[in-house]
């Protein structure tokens, strides 16, 4: 019997007459946990809630989240990094945070001493991740056997640098620095790990869940654009060299004023680096990628049309293709876009208005992808946006003698099938969609709940479920969570 089926078999009576039982009577339900699983009434997909932890949540979207032999997931926690057995949804704190002071007033953003998640091994079952000494202020990379639990100390970064990706052979790390003083221009990623009580909207909290977007985000990037920072990108060996080279050698491969973020490793070829040149996506040629000797540094991407955009990149899991959201112009006309690094392919799907989403994720076959939606406050202005989408994509053949050219884009349709209503989720927490490594379900994070858990809605229809399974998915969040949500570009009201 299938992994998944034999989980809901032996699951499904408890969490349906539990949790469920709890969401209808929520007066009964001290500890306010959600339920474990449901029915999307508006879709027929049911819906698992994998993690435990309030205000827990996956990585962000291009970031690998499974181990080599696709058995774990890695999330993260206000109390740390954990991870998930995809086989029995059993969950464990792999890396501890330290305890929180009695008498800490903060407890928003970053941390000096807590761990920070990078990346899960491509080649090992492990997790890469970063802490700050509290006293001496020196930042260190760190490996954690996701079996043993073993922590293995890699390296100490220099002062000022950041790291964010590991490589495929995992040798190397890619991060960037400021050069001179930029005391208050920082933002994001370029801030230094030794900037104190800085806001980091990566890292979990006790009163918010990850990647959460700042309300000030928009001005905020016009701001660090504009402010042309010298910059260095660079990598850092992380184990010894074929050449003699020692763990902590820097190699620096570009010096830049554009603001350089989003680095991301291939997941195939160790010596592969995408990047990005930050900013609002209409003032800038967004998507790169360089060889670890600095060779090589291409625009993936160029634009013909003012006011034409493409961003939030994102690595094919063969490491063949790029992928990207490509508005033609912005806000008008969405596609995703593929651009094939072996034979220069170039792939574009269309989609409507109400199917774009803030992030796209793909199977490795590309048989499936997915979308996470988007509230009326982003870039589409959709009206009906706010879903976990499935897409089934279907290349377009043309008439038989149409003209076509290698060079050509090619062109197909996502066929869009709601997998979520996500109408009670608030979005400046972006979900985050990815397939599990069986592709059975589409994971996400959202604080439909109030706080944010790690969700997974099965790609297939939920077949004869009990009556009792079948409910609206914003209803029953409403139980728990009453206030609605504004759009993004709204604060949300505190509870």
């Amino acid at each position: 019997m299938p992994t998944l089926m034999r989980f809901a078999a032996s699951a499904l009576a408890i969490a349906a007459a539990l949790p469920l039982a709890q969401a209808q009577n929520p007066a009964g339900n001290q500890t306010k946990t959600p339920p474990v699983t449901w029915v999307d009434k508006d879709t027929g997909h049911r819906v698992w809630r994998l993690s435990t932890e309030p205000n827990s949540g996956g990585f962000y979207f291009n970031v690998n989240a499974y181990t080599p032999d696709e058995k774990q997931m890695i999330y993260t926690a206000p109390d740390g990094i954990h991870v998930l057995d995809l086989a029995t949804r059993k969950t464990k704190l792999l890396v501890p945070n330290p305890p929180r002071s009695a008498t800490a007033t903060d407890q928003r953003g970053f941390r000096l001493g807590n761990v920070h998640a990078l990346v899960v091994g491509h080649k090992t079952n492990s997790v890469f991740f970063t802490k700050t000494d509290p006293t001496t202020r020196v930042t260190s990379v760190y490996k954690a056997d996701t079996n043993s639990g073993a922590v293995r100390k890699l390296i100490d970064l220099p002062p000022r640098m950041n790291i964010v990706s590991v490589n495929a052979d995992e040798t190397l790390a890619a991060g960037t620095y400021i050069e001179g003083d930029a005391t208050g221009k920082e933002y994001g990623s370029n801030l230094p790990a030794t900037a104190g009580k800085r806001t980091d909207n990566r890292v979990a909290n006790a009163n918010q869940g990850p990647h959460y977007q700042p309300e000030s985000k928009g001005l905020m990037m016009e701001r660090r654009l504009a402010a042309r920072l010298p910059l260095v990108l660079f990598t850092i060996r992380l184990e010894p060299g074929p050449n003699g080279e020692k763990p902590g050698t820097v190699k620096i491969l570009l010096h830049s004023t554009d603001w350089v973020n989003h680095l991301l490793f291939s997941p195939t070829d160790p010596t592969l680096l995408m990047y990005c040149h930050e900013g609002p996506w209409q003032k800038v040629d967004r998507i790169w990628m360089i060889h670890t000797d600095g060779t090589h540094n291409t625009l993936i991407h160029k634009r013909t049309m003012y006011m034409e955009i493409a961003g939030h990149e994102f690595w094919g899991l063969d490491g063949k293709t790029i992928w990207y959201d490509w508005q033609y112009p912005k806000g008008e006309d969405f596609f995703l876009a593929g651009y094939n690094l072996e034979t220069g392919k170039r792939t574009a799907y269309h989609m409507q208005r109400n199917e774009w989403s803030i992030h796209f994720n793909l199977t490795k076959d590309l048989d499936l992808f997915c979308g996470d939606g988007g509230d009326p406050g982003q870039v589409a202005h959709a009206k009906d946006g706010e879903w976990i989408e499935l897409f089934h994509p279907q290349m377009i053949t043309g008439d038989s003698g149409a003209l076509n050219d290698p060079s050509f884009w090619q062109p197909g349709v996502f066929h869009a099938e709601h997998l979520v209503n996500m109408s009670h989720h608030y979005y400046r927490e972006e979900p985050n969609v990815r397939f599990s490594p069986d592709k059975k379900l589409v994971i996400f994070t959202s604080n439909m709940f109030g706080p944010s858990y790690v969700f997974g809605a099965e790609v297939q229809k939920a077949v004869n479920p009990p009556a009792a399974d079948v409910v609206s998915t914003p209803d029953l969040a409403r139980k728990y969570n009453p206030v609605n949500p504004p759009d993004s570009k709204t604060p949300m009201p505190r509870r």
